[in-house]
């Protein structure tokens, strides 16, 4: 049965392949709508910046824990052969902590999605590694380190780039229930970060969140948590480390939202636009209810 599903994975006949760095939420609603649509993909995991919104990624698959978004489960692949095994199924995203140079030894992937968001970090050139190569967010630029290049800035999330660069990070972070910034807690130092705490736990306004480093971190307002860094991670400093709902009954956490879904969207819309003209194989929609 290995035999028959390593064959079937690298035929021609199998459904493209797609590899997303990152397993942050981004990185998950993408994978999720091409999962979707049919697609095989892969999340390989990059710890810098940390995942704070768990709920809403595959990341906790990474630990053996369940990670679900939109109905699409996300199971560990740490070999290739957990990756295939993984892969040959339906309605399942693999996730791995195996980096793109071994993912590229598995087969040539049909579509690379650079998912990461890492703002303040030099972007590597994807070019020319996969059939096809989308950037999300800041320092891509369509034709240089890219092919097509999407918006993540919040009033243009979603907005296609096929010529010059996306806009830059204006670090000005997204207003949920009329809080921007404050919602947010970042990190002071580097450290280990040790929490009791998971997304979706009610918190107060100066409530213990955990310890970085040793040192007390504490909520800046009443909520829940949206999102909060898993417990044991190593953290670098300036980084986000705990998001708070502020919204009561009205707070989410699980699944994506909308900002989300425009970038899973117009990642989809350039997928399939790029499958018709090079005639990739048809991969097989399925529903899940």
């Amino acid at each position: 049965m290995t035999h028959v599903r390593f064959c079937e994975f690298l035929s021609k006949r199998s459904a493209p392949f797609v590899i997303v760095l990152g397993a942050n939420e981004i990185a998950s609603a993408v994978a999720a709508r091409l999962t979707r649509e049919g697609y095989r993909v892969v999340l390989s995991h990059d710890p810098y910046p940390p995942v704070i919104r768990r709920g809403m990624s595959f990341h906790d698959a990474l630990f053996q824990d369940r990670a679900e978004v939109d109905g699409i489960q996300g199971y560990r692949g740490e070999t290739a052969l957990d990756i295939v095994r993984v892969l040959t199924a339906t309605g399942v995203v693999a996730v791995t902590s195996l980096q793109l140079t071994d993912l590229l030894a598995l087969r040539t992937p049909d579509v690379l999605i650079d998912a990461r968001m890492q703002k303040n970090r030099m972007t590597t050139n994807l070019r020319k590694i996969a059939n096809l190569a989308i950037g999300l967010g800041p320092h891509f630029a369509a034709g240089l380190n890219c092919d097509v290049a999407i918006e993540t800035h919040p009033e243009h999330a979603g907005e296609l780039v096929e010529s010059g660069e996306t806009r830059p990070n204006d670090h000005v972070p997204r207003y949920l229930g009329g809080v921007g910034r404050g919602r947010f807690v970042y990190s002071a130092r580097d450290g280990v970060w040790r929490t009791p705490l998971d997304v979706g736990a009610r918190i107060f306004k100066d409530y213990l969140l955990g310890l970085l480093d040793g040192h007390r971190v504490l909520s800046p307002m009443d909520g829940f948590l949206r999102g909060i860094a898993r417990d044991g991670v190593v953290v670098p400093q300036n980084v986000k480390l705990v998001e708070v709902d502020p919204r009561g009954r009205a707070s989410t956490w699980t699944g994506t939202d909308e900002y989300g879904r425009a970038i899973a969207d117009a990642a989809y819309r350039v997928i399939a636009k790029a499958a018709r003209a090079r005639h990739w194989t048809r991969p097989v929609t399925v529903s899940y209810h």
